[in-house]
């Protein structure tokens, strides 16, 4: 079994060693073998950790990566608008190839970012074909992924069964079990809409459908009115609540209700520079806090922002840290006398709490012996970076894309020196291109941003 061995770096494991300093790492096949301050081995491949921060490797824990070829089309929309053009639009106009290149392209660009584990939250794949398309995608990317499979969410016609009244396909999401499910890096969750997007029937019959195949259940439970405002309560009743249920947003929820969910074991996925763009509100990152449990963080829409997940953390922890101090200074008269969340807890929310959602903390999350090679190694030695006098601020404060040297997944280099690793992206680039514009073109789209930006530049100042 091929060995390789990370000699000389620091080492941020976030599990029980903590921070290593000059420390060495094992690999050995797929898993971590051993960390220790001094390896004495021979091994198939040696790389040099002097001037490197090595990190486990990022979760992005909640991604519409069917979405990457309308990157920033929709960084003007509030959640309305998005509802409109992207669901009742855009979206329709997807065929299995659009599928197929945005999901690839977008699992790449992850890797690129450092995220070695992507929750694909897809819900624009109106036939088993989409479906199969977006996860091949994902696994030629090489990526560690959690398919949820979703369903379209268009405004019904006249005469048709709405989307809410519509129980999720149970025998295609059996199927993709069936089919995908033991793949290494693959494992099928389901995106269902949850009594907050769905009547109680369709609610009650996905849950236990979830709950009957045993599988992760993810839901977006967002702002203004609830379809079925007493759905939670059946739920719980029912006994359908617990550990393999994810909440995306939560911002409709009453503390009770919050309450109760932390206590079930439930889990929760804020996407904090896409509510704020678009309008559902503050991170829920506070008020799950005040219950003693942490949100996993996602990028939700490379439509609206960029996929860099240091990004989705550095605004997560920057927005609450704000909210507690001038909640302090409301009460206090005066500046809080220290900050209330650290650097280290918000890089858990993008290692750990990820792994929590998709029940894997067993296997990624942190770096342990046992755990599969998954890890990030930032060049420290760089402009940015220099000096290092905290590596787990230095992490979540300083690191950009530009300082991500190498990726590895189960034990595999994705990106190294720089690079991603076998790929050739510049006609993937095109293909890309040639899928967005389409896209865009047979709505209009295309000519509408053209005429925006052309009114905008004779604007008098």
């Amino acid at each position: 079994m091929r060995k390789t061995l990370i000699r000389g770096a620091t080492i941020v494991t976030m599990d029980h060693q903590g921070d290593l300093f000059d420390a060495d790492i094992l690999i050995e096949g797929s898993e971590i073998k051993e960390i220790a301050t001094h390896i004495n081995v021979q091994a198939d491949q040696t790389i040099e950790g002097k001037g490197y921060i090595v990190i486990p490797g990022l979760i992005n824990a909640h991604m519409h990566t069917w979405q990457t070829a309308l990157r920033a089309l929709a960084s003007n929309w509030t959640l309305l608008e998005y509802f409109q053009k992207m669901h009742s639009g855009l979206a329709k106009v997807f065929e299995p190839e659009d599928l197929y290149i945005a999901t690839y392209m977008g699992a790449l660009n992850q890797i690129n970012c450092g995220t070695t584990t992507l929750v694909d939250w897809c819900h624009n794949n109106k036939t088993p074909e989409h479906n199969d398309a977006a996860i091949k995608g994902l696994q030629e990317s090489g990526i560690r992924a959690a398919f949820f499979h979703g369903t379209p969410k268009p405004e019904p016609k006249e005469g048709e069964i709405p989307f809410w009244e519509r129980p999720h396909p149970r025998k295609e999401l059996e199927r993709l079990v069936l089919q995908y499910g033991s793949h290494d890096l693959i494992t099928i969750g389901t995106a269902i809409l949850g009594p907050h997007y769905s009547t109680l029937d369709v609610a009650l019959h996905d849950f236990m459908m979830a709950k009957e195949l045993n599988i992760i259940a993810s839901m977006h439970q967002g702002g203004g009115s609830a379809r079925t405002p007493e759905g939670w309560e059946v739920l719980e009743s029912k006994g359908l609540l617990g550990p393999s249920i994810n909440i995306v947003h939560g911002h409709a929820l009453s503390d009770e209700k919050l309450k109760r969910f932390c206590d079930l074991g439930m889990t929760f996925s804020a996407t904090a520079e896409s509510e704020m763009s678009q309008g559902h509100g503050h991170p829920l990152t506070g008020r799950l806090r005040d219950f003693g449990k942490s949100p996993s963080l996602g990028v939700d829409l490379e439509s609206v922002c960029g996929g860099e997940m240091f990004i989705q953390a550095r605004i997560a922890l920057g927005i609450q840290r704000s909210l507690d101090n001038f909640s302090y200074r409301e009460q206090h008269g005066t500046i809080p006398p220290t900050s209330t969340i650290t650097t280290r807890e918000a890089l858990r929310w993008i290692t750990i709490e990820g792994a929590r959602v998709i029940g894997q903390l067993d296997r990624v999350g942190t770096l342990r012996a046992g755990k599969q090679a998954d890890l990030v190694m930032i060049r420290s030695s760089d402009l940015n970076m220099q000096p290092v006098n905290d590596p787990v601020s230095a992490v979540i404060m300083q690191t950009s894309l530009a300082n991500i040297e190498n990726v590895m997944i189960a034990g595999e280099w994705k990106k190294k020196n720089g690079q991603l690793v076998d790929v050739q992206l510049a006609p993937q680039i095109e293909r890309l291109n040639v899928s967005a514009k389409k896209i865009t073109q047979a709505l209009g789209l295309s000519k509408e941003r053209s005429e925006e930006h052309t009114s905008e530049l004779q604007s008098p100042m």
